[in-house]
């Protein structure tokens, strides 16, 4: 054990446990109510697994198992395990969207934690909105802390297609609406394109954030992209177990991990990846947790000088099981050392550059999944962060999912005020709309929608995919899901429910998109965009009670990371007295 480890009796359990008096008297007697005895739990690290499985959380159905399997291993480094369930956002079954309750959950994940004999925890999860609202609430607690991936699920098949979750629904979707795909091969493509448990096998936003989780030094290194049926996968969850024991008598915390640094490393390891736009609402809200304050044009930096390696969909060609056995994570990032602060600690104990492979190429066991630095899929990183008077406070484009043409293009728009306007109009024959128009959605932000679902990814009108079209220039405040494709720029902001300049737009006005230089241009005089302004009549408010008021309260835009204000301000909240 290390010189400065924690005593038993100066473990923060030991204030529930370890006094001679009437209220410790009853703690140890319930202690002993649920069968254990003393020498279960006496002078040993309580570590909290919080687990999110549910009947209704397809990607996280096996963690049942998983979190037997890091009992077995918080018991061998002798601590004494206890499950703790927190609220599961199933990305695919609750609604309006997942991003609703990120905030909710990471309040739950750091009250519980606060008000709980509890040393260490495990944080068990993976879908989309689970995994930053598990490291906020945990980063806001601060004790130490490892975070358990589920895992990305098999890959899928249909008639010896390899299947891509999300990808290639949208894709097939497409086809569908066309003519080209009939209900029996569409009733095939449901039943073969997610075949277990686990989060989705392309870079959406559950990989994405896995991988930028494990690049933050909070997950054990290849941990990211271990396959959830792998039983390399039940072996990571003992040594997870084990670790965070270990951990605990280390003191080592989030608060030593999360630094500026390492927030770098997160956004960097996020353009390489190609990874989700949803990265970056997340680790803006992440940051703010851990006192780095974050902006947009952090992200534009790192990506100019990140070049994209990871080869994996919707951007590329592979699924993460190719990206593990590639290498994964550890091999790509020894592919950009230059790039890293490699002396971040993480939580093994050991620096970044200690976890990730050298910068031979001989680490990579596929140069085709994972680009060698000498030939990368691009120089600059997977997502832009765009400004124009569209977007004052910024918005984003995943440019290696876009399509190369339309990366520079000017057209006229056709608005849809909210997702039913856009349901009624799209495939209205007497609606003027080319494969040149540009498609803007309002009312689809934080507020707006509310919630700031995945609805930047506009379905394209019939008609025109039954001409051949497969993209068109797309803007909204929403975001869109990871797995998703095409030139959409997202996470308008402001957004229009709280009069930002897409709240403005008016069909035929001309709007331009240029990319490589990192513009989003409304062409309407500055003197007609003032008579618009005050003209606009803001929304009512979606909810007048419960917790959707206090969401509309109290979150920030998308460019703040749609936290609430009110969990950045202050001091830091004690631990509760015991009496």
């Amino acid at each position: 054990m290390p010189a400065h480890a924690k005593s038993p009796d100066q473990l923060r359990s030991a204030r529930w446990f370890a006094p001679d008096d009437v209220r410790s008297f009853g703690h140890r007697s319930r202690i002993k109510q649920m069968g254990y005895t003393d020498a279960d739990y006496k002078g040993k690290p309580v570590i909290a697994l919080l687990n999110t499985w549910s009947d209704l959380n397809q990607c996280h159905t096996h963690l049942r198992q998983r979190a037997d399997e890091i009992k077995r291993g918080v018991w061998q480094a002798g601590g004494f395990p206890v499950e703790v369930p927190v609220t599961s956002l199933s990305e695919m079954f609750m609604k309006p969207t997942t991003m609703l309750y990120r905030n909710l959950l990471a309040m739950e994940v750091e009250e519980v934690l606060r008000s709980h004999p509890i040393d260490g925890v495990v944080l068990m999860g993976g879908c989309d909105k689970t995994v930053p609202a598990m490291i906020m609430g945990a980063t806001t607690m601060n004790i130490p802390a490892i975070f358990f991936p589920a895992g990305p699920m098999l890959k899928g098949n249909w008639r010896g297609e390899v299947l891509g979750s999300g990808s290639d629904t949208w894709k097939y979707w497409d086809e569908r609406r066309a003519g080209n795909l009939c209900e029996e091969a569409w009733c095939e493509i449901e039943g073969g394109i997610a075949r277990s448990p686990g989060v989705c096998m392309t870079m959406g936003t559950a990989a994405t954030m896995a991988c930028i989780t494990e690049a933050l030094g909070l997950m054990l290194p290849g941990a990211s992209s271990i396959p959830a049926m792998d039983s390399a996968h039940a072996r990571l969850a003992s040594d997870t177990g084990r670790r965070a024991v270990e951990m605990v008598w280390e003191d080592l915390k989030p608060s030593d991990m999360l630094t500026e640094q390492a927030f770098d490393n997160a956004i960097t390891c996020d353009m390489a990846i190609g990874g989700s736009t949803n990265a970056i609402v997340h680790l803006i809200a992440m940051a703010g947790r851990a006192k780095v304050k974050l902006d947009l044009s952090r992200f534009d930096e790192l990506s100019r000088q990140t070049p994209w390696l990871g080869n994996i969909r919707p951007s590329g060609k592979y699924l993460m099981e190719d990206f593990h056995f590639a290498g994964g994570l550890p091999a790509l990032l020894g592919q950009i050392r230059d790039r890293l602060h490699t002396d971040c600690i993480t939580v093994n104990g050991k620096t970044l550059g200690d976890n990730i492979t050298s910068e031979d190429e001989s680490n990579i066991h596929n140069t085709d999944v994972i680009h060698p630095r000498n030939n990368p899929l691009s120089e600059q990183g997977g997502t832009f962060v765009l400004h124009g008077n569209l977007a004052p406070q910024g918005a984003v484009l995943k440019v290696t999912a876009a399509s190369k043409p339309l990366l520079q293009h000017k057209g006229p728009a056709l608005v849809f005020k909210d997702y039913n306007d856009m349901n009624s109009k799209l495939d209205d024959t007497s609606v003027d709309i080319t494969a040149d128009t540009v498609l803007v959605l309002q009312s689809a932000g934080p507020l707006g929608a509310p919630g700031m679902p995945e609805w930047g990814m506009l379905p394209l009108p019939k008609r025109l995919l039954e001409q051949g079209v497969r993209d068109m220039l797309r803007i909204s405040d929403a975001r869109m899901s990871g797995t998703s494709y095409g030139t959409c720029v997202l996470h308008v902001s402001p957004e229009s429910a709280v009069g930002g300049p897409i709240a403005l737009v008016q069909d035929g006005d001309v709007i331009e998109l240029d990319a490589p230089n990192r513009k989003l241009m409304l062409h309407v005089s500055e003197e007609e965009l003032a008579k618009r302004q005050a003209a606009w009549i803001p929304p009512q408010p979606h909810y007048q009670r419960g917790y959707g008021q206090l969401y509309l309260e109290h979150i920030t835009q998308a460019h703040e990371g749609c936290d609430f204000d009110f969990l950045h301000a202050g001091e830091e909240t004690p631990d509760p007295e015991i009496h």
